[in-house]
């Protein structure tokens, strides 16, 4: 049985546990658990209802709904990463699996991320939390006794820890699980700027340059962004001083960095929530995960010194590749919140 969410604590500090993951014995290395999932994994094919919502400010988000048939079951918000979507094979595969278990997965697709450009200017960044609050909110408006938990991975991450902690005590989430979130951002961007990690850094930029072309193409972007240099941009410091920081009302890139990183309110989040991180990940410093002081009594750490980057890659009883991040999700989710006890939580 994985280890269970901390419960409040006299000290107010949170929990740092070991993680049970064991890697794939033929994928050890970090970069092999952050790659793997690219190369050798099929993309699982879930049933997708794709709700438009329009947004109060004018603008447009995308809902993938699975699993809408379990209409008693709890509701689980899925947040994908940077450059991901509705095609991530992470959100994907965890719908799935909650699907199983008789919940309902919404995945959220961040403002900007589909095909089609979203109406303003402004697209997702690691501080916008304004989208997934509303969207909880509707949620809630909508099923008052519904429980809902939600999900986020990298960037994802992220933006969940955020909303939680500006929520607080009237967050409508009933628990979380955070994976592969940078907890402090300058010191992410940096890693992803030296050795193999540029690999990462230049395959995330490409995507985030393709969605600057599409909004340019689409609508020209604000007179005060400079979009050859954005273009040019060949690391992400260069690329958010040029265009995330500008167009979202940061100072330059470091004021955006210090403002949206997760790290500095863990110790605010008040609802149960787990995040699970390899220290071995490869688009971060190993020195920048927290203990437990910096986290709230609610909340639970749960490092590996394998796993990678949204990789944790185990093994399963046939030696074949075993999506072990999603059934550790699976289970914690169903465990706190799983109306059919008789199924039980994944093992």
């Amino acid at each position: 049985m994985s280890p269970s969410l901390a419960p409040p604590s006299e000290t107010g500090i949170g929990r740092v546990l070991q993680s049970g993951f064991r890697p794939h014995p033929l994928l050890r290395h970090a970069h092999q658990q952050t790659i793997a999932p690219m190369l050798i994994r099929p993309t699982p094919q879930p049933a997708i209802r794709v709700e438009r919502l329009q947004t109060p400010d004018g603008d447009f988000v995308d809902l993938g709904w699975v699993g809408e048939q379990n209409r008693d079951g709890p509701i689980a918000v899925l947040l994908h990463g940077l450059g991901g979507g509705f095609d991530s094979k992470y959100l994907r595969g965890l719908a799935m699996k909650l699907d199983a278990l008789g919940w309902r997965a919404v995945m959220l697709q961040l403002r900007g991320a589909g095909k089609e450009p979203n109406r303003l200017p402004r697209c997702y960044h690691h501080g916008d939390t304004v989208d997934l609050r509303w969207v909880w909110q509707r949620l809630h408006a909508a099923e008052p006794y519904t429980p809902i938990a939600a999900v986020g991975w990298s960037m994802g991450g992220n933006i969940l820890l955020r909303a939680l902690a500006e929520e607080g005590e009237h967050c409508p989430v009933s628990v979380a699980v955070a994976a592969s979130v940078p907890f402090r951002l300058l010191e992410c961007a940096e890693r992803l700027n030296r050795g193999f990690s540029r690999v990462y850094q230049r395959h995330l930029l490409s995507g985030l340059k393709d969605i600057v072309r599409r909004k340019q193409a689409f609508r020209p972007l604000p007179d005060f962004i400079d979009v050859p240099r954005v273009l040019s941009a060949r690391s992400f410091i260069e690329f958010d001083d040029a265009f995330t920081a500008p167009l979202n009302g940061f100072g330059d890139a470091l004021n955006y960095y210090a403002r949206t990183s997760c790290g500095a309110v863990l110790g605010d989040i008040r609802k149960p929530t787990l995040i699970v991180h390899a220290l071995d990940d490869p688009f971060m410093q190993r020195d920048s995960v927290p203990g437990a002081a910096a986290l709230a009594a609610s909340v639970t750490l749960e490092l590996s010194e394998h796993g990678g980057h949204v990789g944790f890659i185990g093994r399963d009883g046939f030696g074949r590749p075993d999506w072990w991040l999603e059934r550790r999700i699976a289970d914690q989710l169903q465990a706190a919140l799983g109306r059919d006890a008789s199924r039980g939580p994944l093992s």
